[in-house]
């Protein structure tokens, strides 16, 4: 069968939907398919460029293709009689994010009217799908039930390559590799790092969505002269790397704002046999973060989450306990992709 994966991008930024979508497009081929991925270009400011967006995609016509499985807004709006949606999230910013600092379309009477043209076709679109809809976690579930009416089954998605994650020892330092932008909160767990008592350390890495992500994260550490104990590497890193710099830390930090599911990084730490810092607030992070278990969910107070660090600095085994215990909790929630595949080509 030849499956056309259909999601958007921003030229450039190479996040965790991106890495989905690749992982997606090589198992099918694994599983003995033909299948792309298929990015149209994506833009959100100024933002009538949303609408634009939205038409284009309904302007785009697949050829050639038995499946479509589209994935993000506004590509799951294209237009072809077999298609899936594998939702990783809808257009957050006229959803959940509304009346927050995370709201990039203007509270006046022309924002108001893009924001209503989403949500309209979101029901239109989506509702002709209703059968066929997955998501990526409870929360997006949840999201698209309260805000649009419609039902979605949940398909957590698994590592691409979780054979290259292990634990070699339990070092000194918490890692948070992530893309860099505000609402993932790198400069939390920096400002942690003010209040930490053991001499634990912290590494970021990752681009940010702009140069002012990274110069922010720069100037907080210089501002706080944290420079001895916070490491930024402000670059792409690879699988290996990344793999390595898992293998050898004390544990991971991921303390997003309202995250759509797990994320990548909190399976990365569990193949990693490493614990989790997450908060409270970071949405799906819950599903596999389970407080005292399999890492520490905590208020997204700096204070908190210093405290954390210190615990698995000083308790070394329990650390090890947790991380170990994530790994299996994986293996009890179905995280595979034989259940992937399975059910998105049902």
């Amino acid at each position: 069968m030849k499956i056309a994966i259909v999601s958007n991008m921003v030229p450039f930024i190479y996040g965790g939907a991106e890495f989905l979508a690749d992982s997606l497009k090589d198992k099918l081929i694994e599983y003995g398919h033909e299948s792309q991925v298929i990015r149209l270009p994506f833009k959100w400011d100024p933002p009538d460029e949303l609408i634009k967006n939205m038409m284009a995609v309904r302007l785009t016509k697949l050829e050639n293709v038995d499946k479509v499985i589209a994935l993000k807004f506004p590509a799951y709006y294209i237009e072809h009689p077999n298609k899936t949606l594998w939702l990783l999230h809808q257009f957050r910013q006229v959803y959940d994010l509304w009346g927050t600092e995370y709201q990039s379309v203007p509270d006046n009477e022309y924002g108001n009217q893009i924001k209503n043209s989403i949500i309209q076709a979101d029901n239109h679109y989506l509702g002709q799908l209703e059968g066929r809809i997955y998501t990526n976690s409870k929360v997006v579930s949840d999201r698209l039930y309260k805000h649009n009416h419609i039902k979605s089954e949940i398909l957590y998605p698994p590592l691409m390559d979780s054979e290259k994650f292990f634990a070699s020892e339990y070092g000194d330092y918490i890692f948070y590799p992530s893309r860099v932008s505000h609402y993932k909160r790198q400069h939390l767990a920096i400002e942690a790092m003010r209040y930490t008592k053991s001499p634990v350390k912290l590494v970021i890495a990752g681009k940010g969505d702009t140069k002012a992500d990274e110069e922010f994260l720069k100037k907080i550490i210089e501002d706080y002269t944290l420079q001895d104990k916070v490491t930024y590497l402000d670059t792409f890193i690879t699988q290996e790397h990344k793999a390595e710099l898992f293998s050898k830390c004390l544990g991971c930090i991921y303390i997003p704002y309202d995250e759509d599911s797990y994320g990548y990084v909190t399976l990365e730490a569990f193949h990693s046999e490493k614990p989790v810092i997450s908060c409270l607030d970071s949405g799906g992070t819950d599903v596999v973060v389970k407080d005292g278990q399999t890492g520490f969910m905590l208020n997204s107070d700096p204070e908190l989450i210093a405290e954390a660090m210190d615990k698995l600095y000083y308790d070394k085994k329990k650390a090890q306990e947790m991380g170990k215990n994530g790994l299996q909790l994986i293996g009890e929630l179905g995280i595979s992709w034989d259940n992937v595949i399975g059910r998105l080509l049902k």
